[in-house]
């Protein structure tokens, strides 16, 4: 299986996840609405369709769409 090419990162100790695309940095999010506005930035469509889709975003280090302090 290939590895999904966006990656929302594990919670900062200060709140908000990194968020990349394809191993690039493209913010830091602190909400699926922030997610949603970085990969609409990024060129993709309808991204709020893609958030619970394996084959698109990986969550790492803590649960989906979980936005608090680490």
């Amino acid at each position: 299986m290939t590895q999904a090419p966006i990656v929302v990162h594990r919670p900062s100790p200060t709140g908000g996840r990194r968020v990349t695309v394809r191993g690039r940095i493209i913010g830091l999010a602190h909400s699926d609405h922030d997610l949603v506005v970085f990969l609409a930035d990024a060129g993709l469509l309808d991204p709020d369709l893609l958030l619970d889709d394996p084959r698109w975003v990986e969550w790492r280090g803590g649960r989906a769409h979980k936005w608090g302090a680490a």
